[in-house]
């Protein structure tokens, strides 16, 4: 695998969350996404913009309640980079010197001891 397999901008962990998070086509407000990715809101404001910057989320705004909300959804982009970047992260993974190829060439994992290869 080379480095440039992966997504420079699902790279950074806050930006995989939220783009995780909007996956099953839900559009969610600010705080929501907060809520759920357990992100900050300074943080997600900041990581958001990178995101709908990139094309991979939009940002819809509106009023609920006489309030300014934010909502966010993925777009085609973002769902079709996210779904190359898990799975070039699953080739890396089960690849030729992969983690799962590794445990299975080094022998059987000794019962009640699932964390070790014996």
């Amino acid at each position: 695998m080379k480095a440039n397999d992966l997504d420079e901008v699902l790279g950074i962990p806050a930006r995989l969350a939220i783009v995780a998070t909007l996956m099953p086509g839900r559009q969610l407000s600010f705080t929501t996404l907060g809520e759920q990715t357990g992100i900050a809101a300074g943080n997600l404001h900041v990581q958001t913009r990178k995101l709908v910057d990139a094309g991979y989320i939009v940002a819809e705004r509106g009023r609920q309640g006489g309030r300014g909300v934010t909502r966010f959804e993925i777009t085609e982009r973002g769902r079709l980079r996210y779904q190359e970047h898990v799975r070039n992260l699953r080739d890396a993974i089960e690849g030729p010197f992969g983690v799962a190829r590794a445990a299975t060439d080094s022998g059987p994992v000794r019962p009640g001891d699932p964390s070790r290869v014996w």
